[in-house]
């Protein structure tokens, strides 16, 4: 991927959304990742179908899910929560550390009772002894960090298979993968998306980390990410996720760094929890289907914290020259413009 930026930065969209056009044709931009983590499969195909891929302004990435743990269903059952996963796992629950399970990027936990119907069936302890505190939706991911963990079966399930297909029939030719674990993931994704692709290879946990330190080869065309989202989560100790990026910069100079950049723009952009959640609801209500985009305007601060440009120095210091937003933060316009442009004036500030 080339570029006229000191630093490149990639943007998290939904063709869906009201304001992928306009970013598609920003120049600000160097990337967009379509993240299809919870759309159907016809959902999928309608929103790509008509992109210009291959003559895209900004280029158009895809993003693979490997073995990332998903909720395929979820259901409160006599007082405790039930959740079927996309990938059957394995795990000693002889060690109550095994049990603890953790949803919304670590910011709800509840315990874990027992599995069944092969390893795809979770059963959780009473909810209102043992948690979660809010409801586990289709499609969110999940966290258990016990070593003992396996996901089984294999590394793309069938809906995964028919979402690939679907990119390259859209004319996808630079893809993520989710949870890259081994080089037999890469030579899988390799042998369904062809050789001429572009795979950036998304580092989320410590047996990923052990990939790059022990096996990891760098080669024309692959890219290492440090998925910080979900590698946070995973890692051992919350300071592990220090010397995790500094690896993976090292194993490859040209490697990527993404979410839990310029996270004050979006964690300041809304009103408390229970604020939000009676706009929420105003909002489903409401005829206007503009009323959330003026609910943000109206909240926003525009002002990024200092943590933030000190964070973005460092990980430009240690060798990083690309940047990917999160999910969150390319949610709504207004969050997404004062990021592009913090980041820009961080660049001609920097160099």
């Amino acid at each position: 991927m080339m570029s006229d930026h000191s630093f490149e930065l990639i943007a998290t969209l939904w063709p869906g959304f009201a304001h992928f056009p306009e970013f598609a044709i920003d120049a600000r931009l160097d990337g967009i990742r379509v993240n299809p983590a919870t759309a159907p499969i016809e959902e999928l195909e309608a929103a790509i179908s008509n992109l210009q891929v291959r003559d895209a302004p900004v280029p158009l990435f895809y993003d693979v899910k490997g073995r990332q743990l998903r909720v395929e269903e979820a259901r409160e059952h006599e007082g405790h929560l039930e959740v079927i996963l996309n990938h059957p796992i394995r795990i000693d629950l002889r060690d109550p550390s095994a049990r603890i399970v953790a949803f919304k990027a670590g910011a709800d936990f509840a315990t874990l009772d027992w599995i069944e119907d092969g390893g795809r069936r979770l059963i959780f302890k009473d909810g209102r002894t043992f948690g979660p505190k809010y409801k586990v939706n289709h499609g969110e991911s999940l966290h258990i960090r016990h070593p003992s963990l396996e996901v089984l079966g294999n590394l793309f399930t069938d809906h995964e298979l028919r979402k690939i297909e679907a990119a390259k029939r859209a004319g996808f030719t630079r893809f993520f993968l989710s949870y890259t674990e081994s080089q037999s993931d890469v030579d899988q994704l390799r042998e369904l998306v062809g050789q001429d692709a572009e795979l950036w290879l998304k580092i989320e946990n410590e047996k990923g980390l052990r990939f790059v330190e022990n096996a990891f080869k760098k080669t024309d065309g692959v890219v290492l990410a440090a998925a910080r989202g979900d590698l946070f989560i995973e890692v051992q100790r919350p300071h592990d996720i220090l010397k995790a990026v500094k690896l993976i910069i090292k194993k490859d100079p040209e490697a990527c760094v993404g979410s839990r950049i310029l996270l004050s723009i979006a964690t300041r952009a809304m009103p408390p929890p229970e604020k939000l959640r009676a706009l929420q609801a105003i909002h489903a209500h409401a005829q206007d289907p503009n009323l959330l985009d003026l609910i943000v305007r109206i909240f926003h601060d525009p002002t990024p914290s200092c943590a933030d440009f000190s964070e973005l120095a460092w990980l430009a210091e240690i060798g990083y020259k690309r940047f990917l937003l999160c999910d969150e933060l390319c949610l709504h316009k207004d969050l997404l413009n004062t990021a592009i442009n913090a980041f820009r004036v961080f660049e001609e500030a920097y160099t």
